[in-house]
């Protein structure tokens, strides 16, 4: 279970009310600790900034996909779903980085400020205690202090984060403007809530269609070219609205240039389009060219 700072800010927000604001020892005292605190606290920051900027230029944190999840909120629904956000890993330590450092120098700026203009003691009082807390927090800090360094960032999973391969049908993901992604072996639920049913029957010619998009450019497409005719080569997923050419199309399997070779012969429709209003075009630069 998480510490909660909570715990500790309550009782030393309910001492530091107590304080003699106008003994100007005690302001004097004040001064020099929060001061001193803060020095410290910023040189971490800007130390752990230097550090996340060499760690995010790693070969080895270069191009790798992450999703996390976002930080918990106090009255949020306990069943929803929690969404994952896809992020770049690189590019997510020098965001977090850069948090860290805008976070500590505007509290800085905001606890001064409100001591000059109010002579208020009790923000310096709270924040000289606190300080090391709201640093442990911090992922990058953390990992630092407990885990060994900004190394291997991809094993360690300082975020909480999940990579690709841990992902599963269940999980919910979006990219960074909010929009729902699909992956190319999303497990499709229609036709597949009873396995033991489905090995029994033969399966129709939309569960392989599927089937063959769920195994991605490992899929073997001989019984899935198998299963086409003239009839059939335009056919339509019920829910999608997936045509055989735009499965093949952003399958990005061996021998699929040929296939899709075939099945224009046999009538295949590129122009034609699904529930999004991508045609088969669109599938080959969304997913062959990697642009998610």
């Amino acid at each position: 279970m998480a510490f909660n700072k909570m715990f500790v800010m309550l009782p030393v927000m309910l001492a530091a009310r107590k304080l003699d604001g106008e003994n100007p020892d005690i302001v004097f005292m004040l001064r020099c600790v929060y001061g001193g605190m803060q020095a410290v606290a910023v040189l971490v920051v800007l130390f752990i900034y230097a550090k996340a900027t060499a760690a995010a230029k790693e070969k080895g944190n270069a191009g790798v996909k992450i999703y996390v999840s976002p930080p918990p909120q106090p009255f949020a629904d306990p069943n929803a779903k929690t969404p994952y956000q896809e992020k770049m890993l690189a590019d997510h330590i020098t965001k977090t980085a850069r948090g860290l450092v805008g976070s500590t120098l505007f509290g800085i700026c905001m606890t001064v400020g409100l001591h000059i203009w109010k002579g208020m003691i009790v923000g310096l009082a709270i924040q000289s205690v606190m300080c090391p807390f709201n640093l442990a927090e911090n992922a990058l800090v953390s990992a630092l202090l407990f885990k060994g360094g900004l190394s291997n960032l991809k094993e360690k999973k300082i975020f909480g984060e999940k990579l690709r391969e841990e992902i599963t049908a269940d999980d919910e993901v979006v990219d960074e403007e909010g929009n729902a992604i699909v992956f190319k072996k999303e497990i499709a639920s229609k036709g597949k809530a009873n396995k033991k049913d489905s090995k029994k029957q033969t399966k129709s010619f939309e569960d392989v269609l599927l089937d063959t998009w769920d195994l991605g450019a490992d899929a073997d497409i001989k019984p899935f070219m198998a299963a086409l005719t003239k009839k059939n080569i335009n056919f339509a997923t019920s829910d999608n609205g997936w045509t055989p050419i735009m499965i093949l199309s952003g399958l990005g399997a061996k021998s699929a240039i040929g296939a899709m070779r075939q099945m224009k012969a046999m009538g295949a429709n590129p122009e034609k389009v699904d529930q999004e209003g991508w045609n088969a075009l669109h599938w080959v630069r969304c997913y062959l060219l990697d642009l998610r």
